[in-house]
This record gives structure tokens, sequence and C-alpha cells, in this order.
């Protein structure tokens, strides 16, 4: 959390302004990258000035903000990332892991977005509510997950986002966001998930601490009513729920130890039985964030978006079919 602070700290806010209707109360301009920490490691000397370093040039075509809205009453922060250079734009919702200040948005986290913003992506994202500075509490897959839905509403007031083509990508608990998400609305088109929390029975298993410790202190009403919220939140126990329209790519590294790969496996089978169009893409040897696929999974990523948001391709032929 502090290096968080440090960040929002370092920045120079402009255009800040506070919408008298709407659901955006506050959108800011992050302008002074220079003052961040990690300035030095992204940018390089060229001509007497700083400029970025070639793996970070794309951040020239990029504009990042750091949003609040309204959700349930609440103020919830958030990243908005825009194409500069582009009238118009499909739009991708990103559901962050974590919990509290563990895997909250910070500037990295902004960088890494701003790839697909830089193919041409509106990329918004919430820290949940209360969260960096946000009202309210977060429940890990509760009432929380409206924040997400609400994003779909924050869109709808910039000018730039295209909201008839919206995607949605969420990472570990994110992931389950996601498949929260999908069951309660229409609005999205593909969806991609990686590392994604399946069965919430499966990783309290693998994890105690998550029924001893972080549950209990983040899902209201927990204690008595364990097997409804963990239901609630194991999207394994729902896969009925999914639209058939709504193509999902599944990633997972195979060494995970945080969400074992069993999950998406048994996601993969669950959405066969169903038929619900999917792919699945294991990553052998990789940790939870597949970090030793990065480039990889971007691509991945950036295909799958661009196949179903920009070339709107048909949907995949679910019945079984063939010589």
């Amino acid at each position: 959390m502090k290096y968080f602070k440090m960040v929002i700290m370092a920045l120079a806010f402009v255009s800040c302004h506070a919408q008298n209707k709407g659901v955006i109360v506050k959108k800011e301009l992050f302008n002074d990258f220079s003052k961040l920490p990690v300035y030095a490691k992204l940018t390089q000397e060229e001509n007497g000035k700083k400029v970025w370093k070639k793996t970070y040039q794309y951040m020239d075509s990029i504009e990042v903000h750091n949003i609040q809205y309204l959700s349930d009453g609440l103020k919830v922060n958030g990243l908005l990332i825009t194409p500069k250079y582009l009238s118009k734009a499909p739009c991708i919702i990103f559901n962050r892991g974590g919990n509290q200040d563990f895997g909250a948005l910070n500037i990295m986290a902004a960088l890494r977005l701003g790839k697909l913003a830089k193919e041409g992506y509106v990329v918004i994202a919430s820290q949940y509510r209360g969260n960096s500075g946000g009202e309210g509490k977060e429940e890990f897959g509760g009432k929380d997950v409206n924040d997400v839905l609400q994003l779909i509403t924050v869109l709808t007031e910039e000018k730039i986002a295209d909201t008839s083509r919206i995607g949605m990508y969420g990472w570990s608990r994110g992931g389950m966001m996601t498949y929260r998400a999908l069951t309660n609305t229409n609005k999205i088109k593909a969806a991609v998930v990686g590392g994604a929390l399946a069965d919430m029975e499966a990783t309290i298993k693998d994890r105690p601490e998550m029924g001893t410790k972080l549950l209990p202190e983040l899902v209201p009403n927990f204690k008595g009513n364990e097997a409804a919220e963990i239901k609630k939140r194991s999207a394994i126990q729902w896969v009925e729920k999914f639209s058939k329209e709504v193509p999902i790519l599944l990633l997972h590294g195979n060494s995970d130890w945080r969400v074992k790969p069993e999950q998406s496996l048994r996601m993969a089978l669950a959405f066969t039985e169903h038929r619900i169009p999917y792919r699945l893409i294991m990553f052998e040897g990789a940790d939870h964030g597949i970090s030793e696929f990065r480039q990889e999974v971007d691509e991945a990523v950036l295909s799958w978006f661009n196949k179903y948001l920009k070339e709107e391709a048909t949907l995949p032929n679910m019945e079984y079919h063939g010589m």
C-alpha cells in the first residue's frame, strides 16, 4: 500500500473534474511519470532528455486516468486507460486479483494494461469498494461484483468507448469476479481469465487460511452461511448459468500453487459438457501469473479480443460435427 500511495502522491493530476451527472465522480490524468520511483528504469537518455525505453514507447500513444465512480452509492476508485488517437474503440474491463492492498492497481499494472490500450482498446479497471481510498468494504466476490458491472455504465460516459463491443479480462480472484459478472450481464462479448479461482472449496482445502481468515474477514455473515457463500464464489457449481454466446479463453500455469491448475481443467470439462465456447491454454511449469510466458500470454489475450471484439468473428460451432 505504501508503494501505491507513493505513486498517487507523485503523480501530477490534470484534467481533474467533478461530474455533476452520471456515475463518474472524478477523472484525473496521470501527467508526470518522471516523479515515479520506477521512472529511471523505464526510460533512457536521448538528445539530452529522458524518453521511454523501446519497450515502453507505447506510453506516448495512450492516456492513463485515475477515476472515481459511484457503485451502490459508494465512491469506488479505479483506472481508465485510453488510446490517444482514436475517436471510437472497443472496451476491455479488467478485474484485478488479490484483495485489499494486495494486488491493488498501481502504475506497473497501468503499464501492463497500456499494452492493450495502445492496440486500440479502452481499458478500465476497478480497485473494488473499500480499497485504495474508496468507500465501503470489499466482499471478495460479493456485492463488490456490482463494482465490476457498474464499469459498463461508466464506459457509456466516455465518448471514445464503443460499448457495443465490451470484453472482460480477469486474473486470479479477478477471474472469479469475471465468472460472476458474466452470469449477471449480457453486455460482454468475449472474456479471458488467467489463473482463475473457480472452486472456493478446493482453494480452502489447498490454502486453509482462506477459510479461517480471509473469508470470515471480508464476507458479511460468513459464519453460519459458509456453504452458500462458498458456492456463490465457485463457478464450477453453476456452469449452466454461462451464456453460450460468450467465448471464454482460459489461461493457467500448471505449476500455480495459489490456484491449482485443476480448477481451470475442471471448468474446461464443464464448459465442454454445457457446450459453452472456450479455449484452454495450459503453460508448462508456469506460476500463478504465468510470468515465464508473459509475451505468449499477451499475444493470446490480444488475439482473443481482436477476434471477437474487433473482427466480430462468428461464434464457433459447438455442435458435435465433422467426419
